[in-house]
């Protein structure tokens, strides 16, 4: 069985929550106090992450496709462990139309979408083929890169003279009314709900006992990351700008220009788009064919690596005709994303600390 250090799930899951964060605005919604709805996400979206951690400690050794039939029983728990594939399925796919949408109207303008998709899938194909282990090597290569590349980016914005404090004020101008609309219910299923994917992963850390902090750590760095970059944002566009653009973190890269020598840098944003984007759809491809081996009773998971990869790859190419189609069926599916990422969660929670309890009744009166 493969098998991941406690560092490299850290890197792993702060990696995957990046994912397409990186360029979209985040609580655009909320305008100019869009880092403040942003922290406000973190604090929701951890507090949500550690409910998925105390029902993997509940059930230890067991994966998210376990954990329903053994509390549910099987006529309720297997149908509800295949819905979860199939949502995790679409999640992937959705995030392949994200790539499809911006690299065309970017860095390759004219390139079929079906090109820049397939190469894509190709590099994830050989990645999931290899295994979780690999994976989480090429995480502890590229991870670094990625947040160095943030760190220049960050010290090349406030060293091109385009920040204006002004642009953050008033805090709370418009009340808390925008802000709390950024982060229910859409916020909170950016990144940090979907963390319950880790749960397919979660079994193969060497240490179980000491999951929960390397989670919780990136969890946290993830959203205050997310929250800096949504300020200088604000700082550089202004709320107008920031609010109506589709790529505004990535619009971030393109404007700075030092000493009108260091400019055009756009294809750093792409760069650390792409490498945050190729972890995040083989993440949760990864927890697909794992959830799919355990439900199917599979010897080997890698007879499930191309067809997944296939049904993702046509996912991707049909999931949205447009960006503004793509950004639509995102918002409208927000309050029925409550119902698996939240709901279902804590009814789980529920039964396992019922059935957790008469059990202990019944090892007492049994004399255990």
């Amino acid at each position: 069985m493969e098998r991941i250090s406690i560092s490299q799930l850290f890197m792993l899951t702060l990696v995957f929550q990046i994912g397409t964060s990186v360029i979209f605005g985040f609580s655009s919604a909320a305008g100019s106090d869009a880092w403040l709805s942003t922290l406000i996400c973190t604090v929701i979206g951890t507090c949500l992450i550690i409910l998925y951690l105390i029902l993997m400690r509940l059930q230890p050794g067991l994966t998210l496709v376990e954990w329903f039939p053994a509390q549910f029983g099987q006529w309720i728990g297997v149908p509800l462990a295949w819905f979860y594939m199939l949502h995790f399925l679409y999640n992937a796919g959705r995030t392949l139309g994200d790539i499809k949408d911006l690299i065309p109207t970017t860095i390759l303008p004219g390139t079929p979408n079906w090109v820049i998709i397939g190469v894509f899938m190709i590099a994830i194909s050989y990645a999931l083929y290899s295994g979780i282990e690999v994976l989480a090597r090429l995480a502890e290569l590229i991870l670094p890169v990625i947040l160095v590349l943030f760190l220049i980016e960050i010290v090349l914005i406030f060293s091109s003279d385009i920040i204006d404090i002004k642009h953050l004020q008033p805090v709370l101008g418009e009340g808390w009314g925008r802000i709390w609309k950024a982060v229910w219910p859409n916020g909170i299923q950016q990144s940090f709900v979907e963390t319950l994917e880790f749960a397919m992963i979660w079994t193969l850390v060497i240490d179980q006992k000491r999951i929960i902090k390397p989670t919780l750590l990136a969890t946290v760095l993830y959203g205050m990351l997310l929250a800096a970059f949504d300020a200088l944002a604000v700082l550089t566009f202004g709320e107008g700008t920031f609010s109506t653009s589709t790529y505004p973190l990535y619009r971030l890269v393109k404007v700075i220009s030092v000493a009108d020598f260091l400019e055009n840098l756009d294809a750093l944003g792409i760069l650390y788009f792409v490498g945050t984007a190729f972890f995040k759809v083989s993440l949760q491809l990864y927890g697909v064919i794992r959830g799919v081996q355990l439900l199917l009773y599979l010897r080997d998971s890698r007879v499930l690596v191309m067809p997944i990869s296939m049904i993702v790859f046509i996912l991707g190419l049909t999931i949205s005709r447009s960006t503004s189609e793509h950004w639509y069926s995102i918002k409208n599916l927000g309050y029925m994303g409550l119902i698996w990422w939240i709901i279902i969660p804590f009814l789980l929670l529920i039964v396992a600390c019922i059935r957790r309890k008469f059990s202990n009744k019944s090892m007492v009166r049994s004399g255990f």
